[in-house]
C-alpha cells in the first residue's frame, strides 16, 4: 500500500485500512476491462461513486446517521477491488466461495475501520440494486452494449437522473482519485485516527 502498510488478504486487519490507498487502488481499477472508448478508462472509483448518486436517490432522503452510513456502504461496495482488482465474473463464478470469501474479510475490515454497521438485507438489496442499475447504465454508455442487450443481462432500467448521468464520463486517474477522496469525506468528516 502506499501508506506503506501491508494488508493481509486471508486475515485483514482494521488498523491497516487507509481511505488514501482505497482511493488511490480503485482509481486505478478499470471497468468493463478497460475497453472503453477515450483517452481515459472509467475506474471503479467512478463506478463508486455512481453507485451512491443512483442508490442515494433510490432510498429518498438520507440525512440522518444512518442515511450517512448507507451512502458510506454504497460508496465502499466495490472497496476490496482496490487490492484484489476486478476479478471478471466468469473467474468470480470458477473460484466461487474462495474469492467471496476474501471480499467478505475485507469488507468486514474496511467497515470496523470506518464504525460502519454490518448492512441489513435491506441495505444489501438497495446496493445491489443501486449497483445494478449503474452497470446498466455503464454498459450503454461506456462499452459498446445495445439497449436490448444490455436490458436483457441487467433487466431494464430507468434513466438516471442529471445528477448521476453527470458521473459517467470517464476522467483522468487523479481526478477520479481525488473525487472519491472528496466524497468519502464529505459523508464522514476526517478520517478516524
Amino acid at each position: 500500500m502506499l501508506s506503506g502498510r501491508r494488508l493481509d488478504l486471508l486475515d485483514p486487519s482494521p488498523r491497516d485500512v487507509e481511505i488514501a490507498d482505497i482511493a488511490h487502488g480503485l482509481a486505478r481499477v478499470a471497468r468493463w476491462n478497460g475497453q472503453t472508448a477515450g483517452p481515459h478508462v472509467f475506474s471503479v472509483a467512478q463506478h463508486a461513486l455512481l453507485v451512491e448518486a443512483v442508490g442515494g436517490g433510490l432510498a429518498g432522503n438520507l440525512a440522518d446517521g444512518a442515511g450517512r452510513s448507507l451512502r458510506v456502504e454504497l460508496l465502499l461496495h466495490d472497496a476490496p477491488e482496490y487490492v484484489i482488482g476486478d476479478i471478471i465474473s466468469p473467474l468470480k463464478a470458477a473460484i466461487g466461495d474462495s474469492y467471496k470469501d476474501v471480499e467478505r474479510r475485507l469488507l468486514t475490515a474496511i467497515r470496523a475501520r470506518f464504525a460502519l454497521p454490518e448492512p441489513g438485507p435491506a441495505q444489501v438489496a438497495l446496493v445491489k440494486r443501486a449497483d445494478g442499475i449503474a452497470a446498466y447504465h455503464e454498459a450503454i454508455r461506456l462499452a459498446g452494449f445495445a439497449r436490448d442487450e444490455a436490458d436483457a443481462v441487467f433487466g431494464p432500467c430507468a434513466a438516471l437522473a442529471p445528477e448521476a448521468e453527470a458521473l459517467l464520463a470517464p476522467w483522468p486517474t487523479d481526478v477520479a482519485q481525488s473525487r472519491f477522496l472528496a466524497r468519502f469525506h464529505a459523508l464522514t468528516g476526517p478520517e478516524p485516527a
